[in-house]
């Protein structure tokens, strides 16, 4: 079997030797073909994944008719980037090729979840969703890690998390892709105000509460898409969001903490993708089509958009009226 990770930052060369643990055959494809062939020649990925070097069995590769070959594909390109490379992917990819979702979001163009994104580009595709707490360098670096994966068919759940289970690395299953889907995505914009919290001097207790205030966000939306309360419960829920919201290791965190310090919107990401920027306002769009109260995430979106100030923020949440928690 030939499995086909797609995007090589640090998550994609990540996944691509823990795939090649079981001795499978596994091609990396890069977008920048500079950047494929300096993997290719130092057999590490010095621009985002220093110090790991990469699997013998893991071939990088520039092309994307790469995925004609895959049985599996695990797909870790930025989501914003996901439809185009799905898109191309359809001309070469087989009917009936597993295709797991690795990106944490919501496409901002057309607000769509990006398993309806496979659904619309990849039709012969089956969808599946990896998702839960992990940083690339643990992984890579063989740190016990657990996380789920969810596919509309238990046995394709399976299947996905036997070819990819290590000794380090524990998958758990489950068929309910939407709700894996709003953890990875509802987490990010809850990052980025965990780390303004935090960049903002608020203290430890104000970061707690924005964790647990956050989760009750991320539950009410979950409900109104008809997800379930274990999975938002699970790792790709409350797992994710805990990880995400108390790390600097996590680029949404770091972003929201360089808020916090005084940095524009612009200049908050250090050149880095943060992909709880994208999906903040989406986000909220879709909330309030349901009219789902989120207020966390709303003031997130709107700092990023820079139409209000962090300390503003802060007030805006604090004077809200006082309620039950529910």
């Amino acid at each position: 079997m030939t499995i086909v990770v797609l995007g090589a930052g640090a998550w994609g060369t990540a996944l691509a030797n823990l795939a090649a643990a079981r001795g499978e055959q596994v091609m990396l494809w890069g977008r920048d073909p500079s950047q494929v062939q300096a993997i290719t020649r130092e057999r590490e990925n010095r621009r985002y994944l220093p110090g790991v070097r990469l699997a013998a069995n893991v071939e990088p590769v520039p092309n994307l008719d790469c995925v004609s070959e895959a049985e599996l594909v695990l797909a870790a390109v930025p989501t914003q980037a996901f439809r185009e490379v799905a898109r191309i992917s359809n001309s070469t990819a087989r009917a009936g090729t597993l295709w797991a979702i690795c990106a944490k979001g919501i496409e901002r163009t057309s607000k769509q979840f990006l398993s309806n994104v496979v659904a619309e580009e990849l039709p012969g595709a089956v969808p599946a969703v990896l998702s839960g707490p992990s940083f690339a360098g643990d992984v890579a670096n063989g740190l016990p890690t657990a996380v789920t994966v969810a596919a509309s068919n238990d046995n394709i759940a399976r299947d996905i998390a036997q070819r990819l289970a290590t000794p380090s690395f524990r998958l758990y299953r489950s068929t309910d892709i939407r709700g894996v889907e709003i953890g990875g995505a509802a987490k990010n914009v809850l990052a980025i105000a965990c780390g303004i919290a935090k960049g903002a001097g608020l203290g430890a207790s104000a970061g707690a509460a924005l964790i647990a205030r956050g989760f009750a966000e991320l539950a009410r939306f979950g409900r109104a898409f008809d997800a379930r309360p274990e999975t938002l419960m699970g790792l790709s829920g409350l797992g994710d969001l805990v990880l995400t919201c108390s790390s600097e290791q996590s680029r949404n965190f770091s972003y929201g903490l360089a808020l916090g310090r005084g940095e524009t919107p612009q200049s908050a990401s250090h050149g880095r993708l943060v992909e709880g920027a994208f999906t903040a306002p989406v986000l909220i769009e879709l909330a309030r089509a349901r009219g789902v109260d989120m207020p966390i995430s709303d003031c997130v979106a709107r700092v990023v958009a820079g139409k209000l100030q962090i300390t503003d923020a802060i007030e805006a949440l604090l004077q809200r009226p006082q309620k039950s928690e529910l």
